[in-house]
């Protein structure tokens, strides 16, 4: 019973108590989106912007977006169709399909 039990505590220790929930294939989808399309401005600001793009980790768990507005999917999706001050439009980019997954990505909080 020892060796069983000792067995069960090393996995448990392995695998750890606060792992993160696996992503819905949507949302995986969305999450290559957001990696392709999203994070070199809003992560990593390769391309030297002189105005860092803002944090999107989180960005629903917020009341508001950066621009005030409230966040939610619509005013998302309308930001990243038509663009926002620096943000150019990404119109014709994203299917419905896309968007939806970008959108179902970005509600995880960008785990």
């Amino acid at each position: 019973m020892a060796i069983v039990w000792a067995g069960f505590a090393a996995g448990f220790a392995i695998a750890g108590c606060h792992s993160a929930p696996t992503l819905t294939a949507q949302q995986a989808q969305g999450k290559h989106l957001y990696q392709v399309r999203c994070a070199h401005c809003h992560e990593d600001n390769d391309l030297a912007l002189k105005k860092v793009p803002p944090d999107l980790h989180h960005v629903f768990d917020r009341a508001t977006l950066p621009s005030g507005i409230p966040a939610t999917d619509l005013a998302v999706r309308n930001n990243v169709l038509t663009g926002k001050g620096m943000m150019p439009s990404f119109s014709g980019r994203f299917t419905e399909d896309q968007m939806a997954a970008l959108l179902a990505y970005l509600h995880t909080g960008l785990r």
